[in-house]
């Protein structure tokens, strides 16, 4: 293992990267004067923004070091999740989107109600902001108080913590979603750029011999289809789990979606979607490889989540260091900031706002700003407490895919499917939810049967479509005509066909579907 020293020259980066981004929040934020400004940006935000803002609000510290530690550890399988991320986005981008925002609806609970009831809209919304604040934000700031720890030792882990929390707090309560986006498109940039940087300069190491990465992956590493009784990502459990968790991160948690209701349009909304999607892809090549790289520089880590950093400082020259450290710490506050404004514009606008329709503009939005202070302390005082769950931190991926399925199959139900009513809706949400949770408490923690998480979740996934479907069956069809705005039905594509008439190819969200479907297709056939 290198020596993890920080120069002079690098900390100066660092700080001026911080002081940079406490001053973008600044700026933003003292235009902001009602609810919509700071929740979703005065829904005028445009497609880079919306993009790299998607792309970072899913760039934890934890994944961005673990892609590259899963690939030293277990090679390429890993990358399913991106690819099949993109797959999702261009669903996403093409049916659900524009239910979205024609629906005009401030969070995707709001869009349950809209389509079930007030009871399926709450239940979700306080899903959202507990899974935020207990697995998204606080995981991310443990994992990424350990990273900052290796590079600062001599620096209590909860000072660290209470950092992260801080800087990533901080600009949200000032500026905003919009302060959340412009920010994080800067730390988008950054985070790419350091991936390329590492990239190359280990690659050169070894002559910029292709035929060297097959060689160096771990046995069996080297395709993204693992035989079905691999523990780590089975290549049925793409389509099993993974597809599935794909959906509900990309197109039913509110952390994520916030991101695509602030676009000024639904072209915006679209070309952000859709570039994100194509932007999961390079992810192979910028993070993945370099861990496979790693092995043949260092053959028997510790903590193979290590390895990314192990690189920067073993390649890299004192000052770049800097900008790629500045680069992992924009990884480490991109979830928090996103979760911290979409926790609290759940609770303004799923239960203050209801409650209180007195309220103006201005008492909304100090009370979302006060929650985000709220919701900074709690995580913080929350990640320490992960060090007494020993290997939960592990579990949050599968406790996601035990819990979360019922959710997806609500919705997208809702969407696709007019028979449903209120009854199917929050009945499959209140009886699938506590089941999962059984299961994973009984699979995961206490280990009384073997399933891979990935299976688990596919079994779920067919739980909430058979409650799903019975109770939708049971139950008088309602009028669709009372939840028209909020369901995807054949006239929706007939008038897109028309505005899309008379759009250049290049503005067309179908051919650019089209050309990244047929990209993602061509770059993964190689490595089945």
């Amino acid at each position: 293992m290198p020596d993890f020293d920080l120069q002079t020259i690098d900390l100066v980066i660092i700080m001026a990267y911080i002081v940079g981004i406490l001053g973008i929040g600044f700026y933003v934020g003292r235009k902001k004067e009602d609810s919509e400004g700071f929740f979703l940006a005065g829904r005028g935000m445009s497609w880079p923004l919306i993009g790299f803002a998607l792309i970072s609000a899913n760039f934890s510290g934890s994944l961005y070091l673990g892609l590259a530690g899963a690939g030293y550890d277990q090679g390429i399988a890993v990358w399913n999740y991106e690819w099949m991320a993109t797959l999702v986005l261009l669903v996403f981008a093409i049916l659900i989107l524009p239910i979205y925002l024609q629906s005009k609806i401030s969070t995707v609970p709001e869009f349950l109600e809209r389509r079930y009831d007030v009871r399926s809209r709450k239940a979700f919304s306080a899903f959202n902001v507990i899974t935020g604040m207990l697995i998204d934000s606080a995981g991310a700031m443990f994992a990424g108080a350990l990273v900052l720890q290796l590079l600062f030792p001599d620096v209590p882990l909860l000072v660290h913590i209470i950092a992260i929390a801080v800087l990533g707090g901080i600009y949200v309560i000032l500026g905003g979603l919009e302060a959340v986006m412009v920010t994080d498109t800067i730390q988008g940039v950054l985070l790419f750029a350091a991936g390329g940087i590492i990239f190359v300069s280990v690659f050169a190491n070894f002559d910029f011999d292709w035929g060297v990465l097959p060689e160096l992956a771990p046995e069996g590493g080297w395709t993204i289809a693992p035989p079905p009784d691999d523990d780590f990502l089975p290549w049925p459990g793409i389509f099993t789990g993974a597809m599935w968790l794909g959906f509900y991160v990309w197109i039913t948690n509110h952390m994520v979606v916030q991101k695509v209701l602030s676009a000024k349009n639904l072209d915006h909304g679209r070309w952000g979607a859709l570039f994100a999607g194509f932007m999961q892809l390079p992810l192979l090549v910028l993070l993945i490889f370099p861990g496979i790289l790693g092995r043949g520089v260092f053959e028997d880590l510790p903590e193979s989540d290590m390895v990314w950093p192990a690189l920067v400082f073993e390649f890299l020259p004192v000052g770049v260091r800097g900008l790629i450290v500045a680069a992992l710490i924009a990884a480490l506050m991109s979830t928090l900031d996103s979760v911290l404004n979409g926790s609290s514009s759940l609770v303004v606008n799923d239960f203050i706002k209801p409650r209180r329709p007195d309220y103006s503009e201005k008492q909304l939005l100090l009370r979302g700003r006060i929650l985000v202070g709220v919701f900074m302390v709690v995580a913080a005082a929350w990640a320490p407490i992960i060090l007494t769950f020993e290997g939960l931190v592990e579990f949050f991926q599968s406790f996601l895919g035990y819990v979360t399925m019922p959710i997806v199959i609500v919705l997208l139900g809702g969407i696709f499917w007019k028979r449903p009513g209120r009854q199917a809706g929050f009945w499959t949400l209140a009886t699938v939810f506590p089941l999962g949770l059984v299961g994973f408490f009984a699979g995961e923690i206490f280990e009384l049967f073997e399933l891979q998480f990935l299976y688990a979740t596919g079994v779920m996934v067919l739980i909430s479509i058979a409650v799903f479907a019975a109770l939708a069956y049971l139950k008088p069809a309602e009028d669709p005509s009372e939840f028209a705005d909020v369901s995807f039905t054949r006239d929706t594509w007939r008038n897109e066909n028309e505005e899309l008439a008379n759009k250049p190819k290049y503005q067309n969200y179908r051919y650019i579907s089209l050309a990244i479907f047929v990209v993602t297709v061509a770059v993964v056939i190689p490595f089945i």
